[in-house]
């Protein structure tokens, strides 16, 4: 009978845990979401300026998206996925180096699918230019939490 009772209570703090480690994902999708509507306001926003100064939606969107993106880098490392923790500045350095370049990267990834879907819904489809930007950022959205959790901030702690 102790064998029994042993085995349930192991299933059931596999399962306590399982359901911190879902809560504490779903905390993190929330942060980096809540990090990405300002970042969005913030590509939002510079797009339809760029747009309506007469700036072509391509060279309107890498800019609009980079002032994001640099933003996105600062609060993501520090929010979404821990930040640095102990040790010296000096012994985070090639950590951060290659969190950063892999950031750069990815968010390239993105923003070529970006272009891609803005060109597809405003040539293709003759969408006007920032309901294509609505849509191509809600596609993106999911990507690059995807590549973000999963490559970017790799082996970041999720706190819960």
């Amino acid at each position: 009978m102790g064998k029994v009772q042993a085995r349930v209570e192991i299933g059931t703090n596999n399962m306590s845990s399982n359901g911190r480690s879902r809560k504490a994902l779903a905390i993190q999708f929330l942060t980096f979401n809540a990090v990405g509507l300002l970042n969005t306001a913030i590509d939002i926003v510079l797009f339809a300026l760029l747009v309506w100064l007469g700036i072509h939606f391509a060279i309107a969107q890498v800019i609009s998206y980079g002032a994001g993106m640099a933003n996105s880098y600062i609060l993501n490392s520090k929010f979404t996925f821990g930040g640095e923790t102990g040790g010296t500045a000096v012994s985070h350095k090639p950590e951060r180096l290659r969190k950063l370049i892999r950031f750069v990267v990815w968010n390239g990834v993105i923003l070529v699918v970006s272009i891609l879907l803005l060109a597809l819904l405003t040539k293709l489809a003759g969408m006007e230019e920032l309901y294509a930007k609505l849509i191509a950022t809600a596609v993106t959205v999911v990507i690059n939490f995807y590549g973000s959790k999963r490559w970017v901030f790799a082996g970041a702690r999720v706190n819960g």
